[in-house]
C-alpha cells in the first residue's frame, strides 16, 4: 500500500490529493520506454521506446490497452513532443535525427510528414511550439537547435556548456530554460535567427534532470540527481529560489534507493507540484502556501553559539588548549555550529524540509507543531521511474520505468 502523509487544516482549506490510483497499465515492451503521453480527449497513450517502436494504445471495453499504431523505426527513439492540437508527432531518434509524423483524428493511422537533421548526436529534449511554428531540441553533440516547422529550416543553434538534460520554452517572452548535466539552468532569449545569453541559475550540487515551467506565476521548477528541487520565483522579480527536499535515500525500500528525481509536472488549478524519482517515490507538494528561503550557510572557524574552536582553527585551539570540533550547521538559520549546539532534529516543511534535518537548540525551541504539519504527500508507484506526464484536463498521470511498464494514475484531487 502506498503510505500518505496529509498536511494539517488550516483556516483556509488548500487542495490535497488523495493518494495515486492505479488506473491501468501496459507492458508490452521489449525496451524502457522512452517518452509516453497521455492523449487528453481520448482514453489512451502514445509512446516511443528503446526497442524502436512508435505505438499508440486507446483503452478498449475490456479494459485493455491495444497498439491502434505499431510503427518500427530505423533506431532508437530517444525522446519525443506530441502536440494534441495539430496531431503532430515530432520523434527524437539516437542518430540525431528528428522525424515528425502526422496522425489521424481517430488515432488508427499515421503518416510521416518530414525528417530534421537535427544533432551529430542522440536527441535528448524536443519540443514543439505551436505558437511560433517552431521545433526545439537539445542533443549529445550539447546543441541546442530550433527549426522552423513550416518550411523544415534550421533557424539558430546555441551551443551549451555540457549534455542537455531539461528544456522548457515560455511563449510570452520567447525565453527558453535550459537545464544540463553541470547542474546549471541557462535562460536564453531566442529570436526568429539568434539568440542571447540572459542569465544563469546555480544551486544543484548534481544534474538537472528536470525542468518544468509556469507561465501563470512565472516560475520554473527544476529537479536534480541530488535529489532536491528548487523552485526558482522569476516573475515576483525578488530572486528567490525555495528549496525542496521530499526525495532522499532509503525513504523507499531499500531494493530502490537511486532517489534522483526524473520528472516534474505543475497542476496550476490546483497548485500542486508533481514530482517523481527513481526509486519509485512520487511527492505531490502543496505550492499552496507561503514558502521560505533556506539561509546560506555562514562561515565560522569556531561554533557560532559556545565558541568552541573548530578542528582547522589550530590557533585558538592553542591557545585555549582544546580540541577542534566538526563543524555542522542550522538549517533554519544558518549558523556555523559545533554537534552539541546542534544536536536537535526536526521537519521545517515551509523551508522544504519534509524530513528531520539538523537545527539547533534555540531554533528547535522556536519551531511549532504547525510548523512541522507537512506540505507534501508521498507515495510509492512500485517501480523504477524513468519518466513522467501529466495531463492536467483529466487528472491523470503517467509513469514508465525500468521495468519496461507504463502505469496510468488517477491524480483527481480532493479538498481538505
Amino acid at each position: 500500500m502506498c503510505s500518505t502523509i496529509m498536511a494539517t487544516e488550516t483556516a483556509q482549506p488548500r487542495p490535497q490529493a488523495r493518494k495515486p490510483y492505479l488506473l491501468g497499465s501496459i507492458d508490452a515492451f521489449q525496451e524502457v520506454v522512452s517518452t509516453a503521453v497521455i492523449l487528453p480527449k481520448e482514453d489512451g497513450v502514445i509512446s516511443v521506446s528503446e526497442d524502436r517502436t512508435i505505438r499508440v494504445w486507446l483503452k478498449r471495453d475490456s479494459g485493455q490497452y491495444w497498439p491502434s499504431v505499431f510503427h518500427t523505426m530505423p533506431s532508437t527513439c530517444s525522446c519525443m513532443s506530441f502536440n494534441p492540437e495539430t496531431r503532430r508527432l515530432s520523434v527524437g531518434m539516437d542518430t540525431g535525427s528528428i522525424c515528425e509524423f502526422i496522425l489521424f483524428e481517430d488515432y488508427n493511422k499515421m503518416i510521416p510528414a518530414r525528417t530534421y537533421q537535427a544533432h551529430q548526436g542522440r536527441v535528448s529534449v524536443v519540443l514543439f511550439v505551436l505558437e511560433m511554428e517552431w521545433l526545439l531540441s537539445t542533443g549529445q553533440d550539447k546543441n541546442l537547435t530550433w527549426h522552423c516547422s513550416e518550411s523544415g529550416q534550421q533557424l539558430g543553434t546555441y551551443r551549451t556548456m555540457a549534455f542537455v538534460s531539461g528544456l522548457q520554452f515560455d511563449i510570452e517572452t520567447r525565453h527558453a530554460f535550459v537545464g544540463d548535466q553541470s547542474g546549471q539552468v541557462t535562460i536564453l532569449k531566442l529570436e526568429q535567427d539568434s539568440c542571447s545569453l540572459v542569465t544563469t541559475f546555480k544551486g544543484h550540487t548534481g544534474n538537472v534532470t528536470a525542468l518544468c515551467w509556469d507561465p501563470v506565476q512565472r516560475v520554473l521548477f527544476s529537479g536534480s540527481s541530488d535529489h532536491s528541487i528548487i523552485m526558482w520565483d522569476i516573475g515576483g522579480r525578488k530572486g528567490t529560489a525555495i528549496e525542496l527536499q521530499g526525495h532522499k535515500k532509503n525513504s523507499l525500500p531499500p531494493a530502490r534507493v537511486n532517489d534522483k528525481v526524473q520528472g516534474l509536472c505543475y497542476a496550476s488549478h490546483t497548485r500542486q507540484l508533481i514530482s517523481c524519482s527513481s526509486d519509485g517515490g512520487i511527492v505531490i507538494w502543496n505550492m499552496d502556501v507561503t514558502r521560505q528561503e533556506t539561509p546560506e550557510w555562514l562561515d565560522s572557524d569556531s561554533c557560532q553559539k559556545c565558541e568552541q574552536p573548530f578542528f582547522w582553527n589550530f590557533k585558538q585551539m592553542w591557545d585555549s588548549k582544546k580540541i577542534g570540533f566538526r563543524q555542522h550547521h542550522c538549517r533554519k538559520c544558518g549558523q556555523a555550529l559545533c554537534g552539541k549546539c546542534s544536536s536537535k532534529r526536526s521537519t521545517i516543511p515551509l523551508m522544504g524540509f519534509e524530513f528531520e534535518v539538523r537545527v539547533c537548540d534555540v531554533c528547535h525551541e522556536s519551531i511549532t507543531d504547525e510548523d512541522r504539519a507537512p506540505t507534501a504527500t508521498f507515495h510509492d508507484s512500485k517501480h523504477s521511474i524513468v519518466y513522467m506526464h501529466y495531463e492536467p484536463t483529466t487528472g491523470s498521470l503517467l509513469t514508465s520505468g525500468t521495468d519496461k511498464v507504463i502505469k496510468i494514475w488517477d491524480m483527481t484531487p480532493v479538498v481538505a
